[in-house]
């Protein structure tokens, strides 16, 4: 299984399983402190699908590591409430690979001070 790896001025990730990512009517919804770690203010993020991992990776725009790294597109980052929880679209990700769309809290991978995060679908 592969998992977010941490360099050595970095802590371990941290594999999460509770209501702070989740999937949400089609959407990946993300808690606000969640998404601030990650992106920032980044209103758009690139993602990767990796269907034999059911791994999605996500990384703001801003990440042109990330870019050179990957085959990814590119997502738009909406603000859903005052607290900055944020959404973004799986609709597309979902047809095209067959994702079970069931609302459901997600178990992911994120080490705070590193913009990249991986999300298990």
């Amino acid at each position: 299984m592969y998992w977010l790896k941490p360099t050595p001025d970095t802590a371990p990730p941290s594999i999460q399983s509770d209501s702070k990512v989740r999937l949400q009517g089609q959407h990946l919804w993300l808690a606000a402190e969640v998404a601030q770690g990650v992106f920032g203010d980044s209103h758009q993020v690139f993602a990767v699908y990796y269907d034999n991992l059911k791994s999605l990776l996500l990384a703001p725009v801003t990440d042109e590591t990330f870019k050179a790294a990957h085959e990814c597109s590119m997502l738009f980052v909406k603000v859903r409430n005052q607290q900055g929880d944020r959404t973004i679209s799986l609709q597309e990700l979902i047809l095209d690979h067959d994702i079970d769309d069931t609302d459901r809290d997600l178990a992911y991978a994120w080490v705070p001070g590193l913009t990249m995060m991986q999300v298990k679908l």
